[in-house]
């Protein structure tokens, strides 16, 4: 597990912004429980425990910023 600062990607940064509305709203249009609070922890618990951990112990390089 990491501990400290993220390195900072560019190409993650863009794809995230990018990937826009409509891919969303087609997802949530097709699947009810897209993008619902906690969802995560009953499709895939392993995996949601470990980001829940990693958000809490890593800070971004903007996060110094704000």
């Amino acid at each position: 597990m990491k501990f400290g600062m993220r390195k900072p990607s560019l190409m993650k940064s863009v794809k995230a912004r990018t990937t826009g509305k409509i891919k969303r709203k087609i997802k949530s249009s097709v699947n009810p429980l897209y993008g619902k609070k906690g969802i995560g922890l009953i499709t895939n618990p392993k995996k949601a425990i470990y980001n829940k951990v990693y958000k809490k112990t890593t800070f971004s390089f903007f996060d110094l910023f704000k």
